[in-house]
């Protein structure tokens, strides 16, 4: 397993950083490659129960609305984009022979919506200036914030934070999540942004450590509902696209919002 995750990581992290160095459209297209993935998994899981949800239009839209991003702003385009994807999803159920359409229907609308829309966010953090910087300050965070959890709950924990969705988790780790991802933001704002006040990374770090743990939950709500361990098998020794990004779900909109006021 060490060795597929190591082989798996060698892979990737030359993809994600390349991307991430580009810019522009290499990296919202990498977002929405993501964003597809990620909900294709999430609907798949939907799938193990006794729904049947429209899977590919599903990944289609999360990867339009991220893309959308990357036009000149036009909320106008946005929401005729969602009206149409909720006709044409309207289109697809009527003419589909499962037991339960409509639920199929609103089950892959609100996976499309929910991840395209909010990873659509990381996508846009890369377009403000200093975008490379803002996108480098949340990853690490959100890396540091992640291994300090699970390492110090795995020492310390003793309280379940919600045992009935993920009993490993612990307020023990959270607060150690919360600490380590409020230092490591604090540090790589001086080092990547010295024209951000110290207090603006700590802000940072404070609010993606709270948010964080939410979009991990989320997908450990779905997971648990139909008995699985990982999002899919997709990344070897790692799990799913889902399982590797869910704590970027919120990060990447509150971050996004934050950088906007500070810079501001």
């Amino acid at each position: 397993m060490l060795k597929q995750r190591v082989l798996s990581a060698l892979v990737m992290l030359p993809v994600v950083l390349g991307a991430a160095w580009l810019g522009g459209w290499w990296f919202t297209a990498f977002i929405a490659l993501v964003a597809a993935l990620a909900t294709w998994e999430a609907l798949h899981l939907v799938a193990q129960t006794e729904h049947e949800p429209f899977v590919h239009f599903g990944a289609a839209l999360a990867a339009l609305l991220v893309l959308e991003s990357a036009l000149p702003p036009d909320a106008l385009r946005l929401q005729i984009l969602i009206v149409a994807a909720v006709l044409l999803g309207l289109t697809r159920m009527l003419t589909r022979r499962t037991p339960r359409p409509a639920n199929d229907w609103i089950l892959t609308l609100g996976a499309a919506i929910y991840l395209g829309v909010t990873l659509r966010f990381t996508a846009m953090l890369r377009d403000l200036p200093a975008g490379l910087a803002w996108v480098g300050l949340t990853a690490i965070t959100v890396w540091v914030m992640d291994s300090g959890a699970y390492f110090i709950g795995k020492r310390f924990g003793r309280h379940k934070m919600a045992p009935r969705i993920s009993p490993k988790k612990t307020w023990e780790g959270f607060f150690g999540g919360l600490l380590t991802g409020t230092l490591a933001a604090t540090a790589l704002s001086i080092w990547l942004m010295p024209n951000l006040p110290w207090y603006g990374g700590a802000l940072v770090g404070v609010v993606i450590g709270l948010v964080g743990p939410l979009g991990d939950l989320s997908e450990s709500v779905l997971k648990r509902q139909v008995g699985a361990k990982d999002s899919s098998n997709l990344i070897p020794g790692h799990g799913g696209v889902l399982d590797r990004i869910d704590s970027f779900i919120f990060a990447g909109p509150v971050v996004y919002i934050l950088a906007l006021w500070l810079l501001g």
